[in-house]
């Protein structure tokens, strides 16, 4: 091994975190002489457990417990918090940008490297329809999360409290945008709340509200099947959901939804989950990319057609060598974990002058919350509903959420909601925390974006 190799990853999602985490256990010797460094450049100090969004959003699981403080977890690690601006691999350098550089005025900082594992993740994939970066809001974060929360419930609100038909209308209208995990998942869970939430007020009935899901596909959730995908349409639409498949959104200017199919539906709500495309810093690399704008790798989890360069997750187009060739792996978590943990793997034998691993295993199905008690399943092979797919999804991702730590908050968690009755209360005002104190100073409040209420 080379005096002093430095390592580093740019991402701190699944492939980020796990690969760093790997690397500290397989090179704790070299860690312990000094030998290797490793470095991970991060947008955020913590990793997103993705798949507990639409809980938090319901409120079954606190905020700080879908995510994972990547300085605690990768104690032996350099963490950065900033962003890679563009990659220069021939030269083993990287334009970073934090913090700091923000402050300092001095623009980007340069660092060099000896291995590189890109893992930035990816971002979600809009088009441009009129009145979406206005007016909708995404679902990746633990903020677009909690933010869509408060404002279900601030609907809520100003719907019970207007005497103008047309705001509570729009207010009590949700239309939510794409039918993969993400926006089935967050329609089944934030609806769930909303009807529970409308018990406490005196002139709102779930019957009152409007729950839109539009899918440009003749299906949703195509990962649990076909015959789950028709059996959660048939469940939704029992809970007075509109499921319009078929279908996309057209407009979203001064805040109608215009759907494909000639609806028009005034609503203050517009969800966007309609898949994702891959960070934008892949294409400021001199990395070979797909036509689709992930990089091309091999099962080795190398970019293909360079040296020391590693890739894995949404932002590689890794070779599914357990299904026909020219398959690709699926972009999802599932296969993020498990690519991480060869990926680690192999650059621990990279160093050492090891031969590496293949990245062979096999997809065993999915899981998909509709809400609580409810949610469809389809695992090796066989197909559960109701209550017993949902308990399986929440036992799933139990044990997949990083560290024993969080494992016993959500459980708990989990344990007290079950035992006392759900919160619904809005904390909006923490997208302004300062906003009393300056009206109390004398200042003007802040005018809230256009895009919230």
């Amino acid at each position: 091994m080379k005096e002093r190799a430095r390592i580093l990853v740019v991402g701190g999602g699944y492939v980020g975190m796990y690969t760093a985490l790997g690397l500290q256990r397989k090179l704790k010797p070299e860690l312990r002489r000094g030998d290797v460094e490793i470095v991970v450049v991060t947008p955020d100090p913590y990793m997103t457990y993705q798949p507990f969004l639409p809980e938090a959003a319901a409120g079954s699981i606190s905020p700080r417990h879908v995510v994972v403080p990547l300085r605690r977890v990768l104690d032996q690690c350099r963490v950065v918090i900033g962003e890679a601006a563009s990659i220069d691999h021939a030269k083993r350098t990287a334009t970073l940008t934090t913090l700091a550089t923000e402050e300092e005025g001095t623009g980007p900082e340069q660092i060099t490297y000896d291995e590189l594992v890109l893992a930035p993740g990816s971002v979600s994939r809009t088009l441009p329809i009129p009145g979406l970066a206005e007016y909708a809001i995404g679902f990746k974060t633990v903020e677009e999360a909690i933010g869509l929360r408060n404002h279900v419930i601030e609907q809520m609100d100003i719907a019970s409290s207007t005497r103008d038909p047309a705001i509570r209308d729009a207010a009590l209208t949700f239309v939510f945008v794409g039918g993969g995990y993400a926006g089935v998942e967050a329609l089944g869970e934030l609806e769930d709340m909303a009807r529970y939430a409308a018990r406490y007020y005196h002139n709102v009935k779930p019957d009152d509200m409007k729950w839109i899901l539009v899918e440009a596909s003749n299906r949703i959730l195509p990962e649990v099947g076909e015959d789950m995908g028709k059996y959660t349409v048939t469940q939704l639409r029992r809970r007075n959901i509109d499921v319009r498949l078929e279908t996309r959104l057209d407009s979203c200017a001064d805040r109608v939804a215009v759907l494909s199919d000639g609806a028009r539906f005034p609503t203050r709500t517009v969800v966007w989950t309609a898949g994702v495309k891959p960070h934008p810093v892949l294409a400021a690399t001199d990395l070979p990319l797909n036509e689709r704008g992930r990089l091309k790798c091999t099962a080795q989890l190398t970019v293909d057609g360079t040296t020391h360069a590693w890739a894995a997750g949404d932002a590689a187009a890794v070779p599914d060598v357990t299904a026909e060739p020219g398959t690709e792996t699926a972009p999802n978590a599932q296969h993020a974990v498990r690519q991480a943990k060869v990926l680690a793997d192999n650059i621990a034998r990279s160093l050492r002058g090891e031969p590496l691993g293949t990245y062979a295993h096999k997809y065993v199905g999915s899981v998909a919350s509709l809400g609580l008690h409810k949610g469809v399943a389809f695992v090796y092979g066989r197909k559960l509903k109701g209550y017993p797919a949902w308990f399986m999804h929440r036992v799933y991702h139990l044990s997949r959420v990083p560290t024993f730590n969080r494992k016993a908050r959500v459980l708990a968690e989990w344990i007290l909601s079950g035992l006392f009755k759900r919160e619904i209360v809005s904390l909006g005002s923490l997208e302004h925390p300062r906003a009393e104190f300056e009206l109390a100073a004398g200042g003007k409040p802040p005018q809230n974006p256009k895009g919230s209420s």
